[in-house]
Formats: C-alpha cells, structure tokens, sequence
C-alpha cells in the first residue's frame, strides 16, 4: 500500500469519527433546554450550561493538544469519545439540575477534541493537501450537525408538551460509543506526530492577542469574527426558550429547525462562499454576511409565523456560513508568516471565549428583560459588526480558490 493511499485512509477515518461524534452532539442540542427547564431551571441557568460546556471545553483543549503531541492522537481522540459517551449517558439519567451541570462539565472535559483533530489531520495530509483536509473535517461537522437535531427532533415525539426526553440521550451515547468503535477499528495512529508549532498553554494563547491588536488588518476581521460568534453562540442558547413562549415548539420542532439551519450553512459553505469570494474577494463577503446576519437575529422578535421564522434561519444560516469562512480566510492572509500561526491560535482562541460568554449574557437578557431583548442586543452589536466589517481591506492578491 502507498504512503498516499494510508495517508487517504487515515483521514477518511478521521472524518467518519468525526461525523459520528458530531452526530451524537448533535441530537441532544434541542433537548437541553427543555430538559433543564424539567428541573425548573430559569433561562439565565438555561444558557449557563451551554456556557459550562463551552468553558471546560476552552482549558482542556490546550491539556488535550499537548498530551496527544506526547501520547499519540488516537488514544486521545478515542478517549474524548468515551468520555461523551458517559456524558450523555448520565445526562439522560440525571435526577436533578446539578448532575446535568457536572454532566455537561465532563462531556466539555471531553469533547474538547478539535484541536487534536486538527493535529491528526496535519500529520497525515501533505502541506499542499493540508487545508482541503481541514475542510472536510469541516464539512464532516457541518453533516453531522444537520443529521443530529433532525434525529433528535424524530426521538422527541410528537407530543411538545411531555416529549420523550431520555430515549435521544441513550440514542446519542449509542451513537458515540459507534464512535468509539469507529476508531477502535479503523483509526490508525500517525507515523510522524507533527511537532508542536505553537503553545497551548492557556496563558500564552491570551498573550497572542497582543499580536492581533498589533495588525490592523487581522484584528478588524478578528473583531467581526468575535461579535458574530458572540451573537451565534447567544441564538444558540436561547431560541429554543423563545420559540416554546412565543410559538408552543418543543424538542422536536427546534430540532427540525436546527436541522434546517444546518442543511443552509452546508449549501452555503459547500457551493456558494467559494464562488462568491472568487467573484468579490473576502472582504466584501466578509461585509454581506455580517449585515445579512443582523438583519436574520434582529427580525426574530417580529417572526409571529412559521415563513418568517424560516426566514429569520435562512438569514442567519446565510449570514454566518459567509461570514465565518472569509474572515477566517482573511485573518490568515493578512497575518505576517512569521506569527500566523500563533495569531490564528489566538483567533481561535477568542471565538471560543465567545461560546462562553455570549449564552451567559443573552440568558441574563432574556431572564431580565423578557424574552425578545437577547434578539434587539443581538441585533444592534451585529449592526456594529457590519460597520466594522466597511474596515475591512482585501489584500492585493486575490484569493483565487
């Protein structure tokens, strides 16, 4: 067997355990607010769980990343499987609201996972080959969260008022512990573990933020990146409470939505973002999906319909699959090669924060101020993001894929 042809069949792997994962993730996402709430949980604790996952996941990527540089990818990878598979399994048998806050903290724990991946990927594609391989775990992602919410919402069944919470907990762990298997079987271990090219100690990923605000062309789409993130990640947390109070969904409604957003951010991504930037360059994409974003979120207050609310996604699905690829494309161009990869560190790094930070404030929005405020708040920063975004310049040479 050639070396091309193992490196083929390691990252195939790869992206099939990837895609079961996400898969499993997936599923729970439409529950867990409703299944809080069983708990008599307020919004503000709703989203803190959204933002206890997010946080534990944020520190234990840097411990993850530099045990798989010293232990080897898969035994990582296969462990942070494992460990989402006792997650669900005890979210789905949780008594009461703490246990699904230290639920939560151990799957964070463990799915703290992109960053080896990332790694796996970078030992066993070539240079040239490097970041079509990060876009299929991508896209990998992308599928596996379509499929999820949709399998969820199925597993709800029809009834919004008591659904069916415990059965998608059981299907998602069944589903990861696949997984596990996945990779047990057909998970091969790197030959050459890739040298670690940057730190991923927790304090020096906050130091290279110096570096971004030293680069006016890196830091102006590092701040739109950081205010849709913050605003993406609040919808997240909180449209499932809304669409329950304004139109009587549950589980399964939200789901089918989620899996209706997904399936728009995979056409976006997949056949349109890198027409678009060829045609326009990423700047101006870049400036279209942030207003585009804005005006998806600002409008959800006003969604009194099903159409609207569809809209209200599509805007959104649009607005953020734009968005999210050409600002990454143009923090990485504009970076000085010398410290790109410590600035695309640090650009990862503050998307991440944002997965903390912006459920916990839409959650106080929406306990203090009503169900709508979290959409106006939204609104008006992404309006602010969309000037900004007028900042940003196209570098001179063109990306041309």
């Amino acid at each position: 067997m050639s070396e091309t042809t193992r490196r083929k069949g390691a990252l195939f792997a790869l992206l099939l355990t990837v895609f079961i994962d996400m898969v499993g993730f997936g599923i729970i996402i439409p529950f867990m607010p409703f299944w809080a709430e069983h708990f008599d949980a307020t919004p503000d604790v709703v989203t803190m769980l959204f933002a206890t996952y997010s946080g534990v996941a944020f520190f234990f990527s840097f411990f993850w990343g530099w045990v798989s540089d010293r232990w080897g990818r898969k035994p990582v990878l296969l462990l942070s499987l494992m460990g989402s598979v006792v997650s669900f399994l005890w979210l789905g048998f949780a008594d009461a609201l703490w246990v699904l806050f230290v639920a939560r903290a151990l799957g964070g724990m463990f799915g703290a996972n992109i960053t080896v991946a990332q790694a796996y990927i970078a030992d066993v594609t070539a240079p040239e080959d490097r970041a079509g391989g990060m876009g299929l775990m991508g896209a990998a992602f992308g599928l596996g969260f379509v499929i999820g919410p949709a399998i969820g919402g199925l597993l709800a069944g029809p009834d919004a008022v008591n659904p069916d919470f415990r059965t998608p907990f059981l299907v998602a762990s069944a589903v990861s512990f696949v997984g596990v298997l996945t990779g047990l079987i057909f998970l091969r271990e790197p030959d050459r573990l890739r040298p670690p090219e940057i730190s991923r100690s927790v304090g020096e990923r906050f130091r290279s933020f110096a570096l971004i605000l030293a680069h006016p062309g890196v830091a102006w789409p590092v701040m739109v990146l950081v205010t849709m993130g913050f605003a993406m990640a609040g919808l997240e947390a909180t449209l499932a409470l809304w669409t329950e109070r304004v139109h009587g969904w549950g589980p399964r409604e939200i789901g089918y939505f989620f899996g209706f957003i997904g399936v728009m951010l995979v056409l976006v991504q997949g056949g349109i973002v890198g027409r678009a930037v060829r045609r326009f360059g990423e700047a101006r994409v870049a400036q279209f999906g942030a207003f585009a974003m804005m005006v998806g979120i600002g409008m959800i207050p006003w969604c009194f319909n099903l159409p609207l609310v569809l809209v209200s996604g599509a805007l959104i699905a649009i607005g953020h699959g734009l968005g999210g690829p050409s600002l990454n494309g143009l923090v990485s161009r504009n970076a000085p090669g010398d410290i790109q990869g410590a600035v695309l560190g640090a650009s990862q790094s503050a998307q991440s924060l944002c997965r903390v930070f912006g459920p916990i404030t839409a959650g106080a929005l929406f306990a203090a101020f009503g169900h709508n405020m979290p959409y106006y708040v939204g609104g008006v920063i992404l309006a602010i993001a969309g000037f900004a975004a007028l900042r940003l310049t196209q570098p001179a040479n063109p990306a041309k894929s």
